[in-house]
């Protein structure tokens, strides 16, 4: 007799579709998992019962809120899945204030959808069994999230995946003065280097090389593909769990103290770049959560347990 397989469905909300991307790059769920609603490649009208329901994209208009209170009344386990499906992602730019005036200044903008006051997460609407942070999520979570994987690790940030050697002062004095007479950085990098510009050295820490990288305190799990290939991580899989449930000040502080520590670079050039939308858009996803500094009560903390 043949065995039944599980079925799960994507709810895709206000988002960029890039996780349904990176799911469907993966091949091990296959055999395994049913897909059976999914508007990027399955012509389906409504979301059937399943296991398991992955929601990626945030709630940002009246039909997204009308969905996600629908599908998830036919599903076992319901993953958030996704920066946009936690905090908003990208559409959360425009509840920014300036980016919101910019936006509403030009009078020739019509026929738009109807828009709710603000970008919502869907945990502000449902009940979240299970977080999976990432813009996108790897394929190795998607499948680790999916069937609950014994084997899968993750390391504690994305600084203990990536690899590359961090410099104390005796190696970094030799090998970074090497670099400089090929024209390259200080021995301690006194200030920021711009995104994507500059050599990128293959096996040293890119915070020694000047990068503003976050890797120092971002979760694992993704196995570092942005800084191996000399990207700075930006911090898309959010906080680590030392901070996920503390305000985003903690995360902050961690960061400057790693910088302090291996670099020459101005404490405010630095907290410039972590507000920029560039990095804000990851590094704010899970301080909604976090009780705010005057001392009133805030939401209550996505638990780290939930949160792969």
């Amino acid at each position: 007799m043949e065995r039944e397989m599980n079925r799960f469905a994507v709810l895709q909300l206000s988002g960029c579709a890039g996780c349904e991307v990176s799911l469907l790059n993966a091949e091990e769920w296959i055999d395994r998992y049913n897909l059976v609603y999914m508007p990027l490649v399955i012509s389906a009208y409504d979301v059937p019962e399943v296991d398991v329901l992955l929601v990626s994209g945030g709630v940002r208009t009246d039909e997204d809120l009308y969905n996600l209170r629908r599908a998830v009344q036919r599903a076992r386990q319901v993953v958030a899945v996704g920066t946009c499906a936690i905090s908003g992602g990208v559409a959360n730019l425009g509840d920014r204030d300036e980016v919101r005036a910019l936006f509403l200044a030009q009078a020739e903008r019509r026929h738009l959808p109807h828009l709710l006051p603000r970008i919502r997460p869907v945990d502000s609407v449902v009940t979240i069994d299970r977080y999976l942070p990432g813009c996108p999520p790897t394929p190795e979570l998607f499948m680790a999230v999916l069937f609950n994987l014994p084997d899968f690790k993750a390391s504690k940030t994305v600084c203990q995946e990536c690899g590359r050697k961090k410099l104390t002062a005796t190696p970094a004095t030799r090998v970074l003065s090497q670099w400089s007479t090929r024209g390259g950085k200080d021995k301690r990098p006194a200030h920021l280097l711009g995104f994507q510009q500059g050599e990128v050295l293959p096996d040293i820490c890119l915070i020694n090389q000047g990068y503003l990288c976050v890797g120092s305190s971002t979760r694992g799990g993704c196995r570092a593909p942005c800084t191996r290939a000399g990207h700075p991580c930006v911090g898309c899989r959010g906080p680590s769990d030392a901070f996920i449930e503390k305000e985003s000040s903690k995360w902050f502080a961690s960061i400057q103290r790693v910088f302090a520590a291996m670099t020459d670079i101005p404490p405010e050039e630095i907290e410039a770049a972590l507000r920029s939308p560039q990095l804000a858009l990851f590094l704010f996803q899970f301080a909604d959560y976090a009780p705010p500094s005057g001392g009133d009560e805030g939401r209550a903390p996505r638990p780290k347990e939930k949160v792969l």
